[in-house]
């Protein structure tokens, strides 16, 4: 069986054209904020595009902001000079599309039938031109400082509810820093690896909690149940024409917990 397809495109050019590294190997050596999405419907759709770069914009600034050299890399440790009026929202959309334009049209026509695409953008920091930049960064600059990367992955869909698809969790960990920022640094197992040790052999899944025994999230993955409400707690006027939603609750850590604010996890709180 031959391996699936992967590009990468750096600012909107082809660095690889089909052999591409697997993503866990590209997140080792690219440090930077990130957010993966997939694509749905026979790769017709992607998933909750707007709500992706959304949250990547955020987890961009966060880091910026509290520690750069995550972005950077580790030379940099102090925040990086950008101005206050740079509309990050808009500049990522508009570097990130950019590239997504060119990419999605190769992977697409290399695509085996049954197969959706994995699309993940890393914003990575280019050091060597940072290092050349004397004052404020504004949003003309930015472009010169930040690197775009789109690396996109083929994959079959496993099938929902089957046998041996479900998660088999373990509590394990604390809280992560930085936590409400999507970044590679955690995702390459740097900060992951002494954890994957204590991970029991049937385990799929280590879930991080607080001090207190909380459940927080998982290494990669949001955490939140669907329950029936206590008896107690439904009210006798609640309206019934939302499919009995008010017989529910969903229980998760809040974000200044320490937690990621994934994209599901936002949609299913909504």
């Amino acid at each position: 069986m031959s391996t699936p397809a992967r590009f990468l495109f750096t600012n909107g050019v082809m660095s690889f054209a089909g052999d591409a590294p697997p993503i866990s190997a590209f997140l080792e050596t690219h440090p930077g904020a990130y957010t993966t999405t997939r694509t749905h419907n026979d790769a017709s759709q992607l998933l909750f595009w707007d709500r992706h770069l959304k949250r990547l914009s955020n987890s961009l600034q966060i880091l910026l902001n509290s520690n750069p050299s995550l972005v950077f890399g580790p030379r940099f440790s102090e925040s990086a000079p950008f101005s206050s009026s740079v509309n990050w929202d808009g500049l990522i959309r508009r570097r990130v599309d950019a590239t997504m334009r060119k990419a999605l049209p190769c992977a697409l026509g290399k695509r085996d039938s049954g197969e959706e695409l994995a699309v993940s953008t890393l914003i990575g920091g280019n050091s060597e031109e940072l290092e050349g930049i004397v004052g404020r960064i504004d949003e003309d600059m930015v472009d010169r400082v930040l690197d775009v990367y789109v690396h996109i992955g083929m994959y079959v869909p496993p099938i929902f509810g089957s046998q041996g698809s479900g998660a088999r969790l373990a509590v394990v960990g604390s809280k992560r820093d930085f936590a409400e920022a999507k970044y590679s640094d955690w995702a390459r197992c740097r900060l992951r690896k002494p954890l994957e040790k204590l991970r029991p052999p049937s385990a799929t899944e280590i879930l991080l909690a607080d001090h207190g025994g909380k459940i927080l999230e998982g290494t990669v993955t949001n955490f939140f149940v669907v329950c029936f409400k206590e008896n107690g707690e439904v009210k006798e006027n609640s309206a019934n024409d939302d499919g009995n939603l008010h017989l529910y609750e969903l229980q998760t850590a809040p974000v200044h917990d320490g937690v990621l604010p994934g994209v599901i996890r936002q949609l299913v709180i909504e």
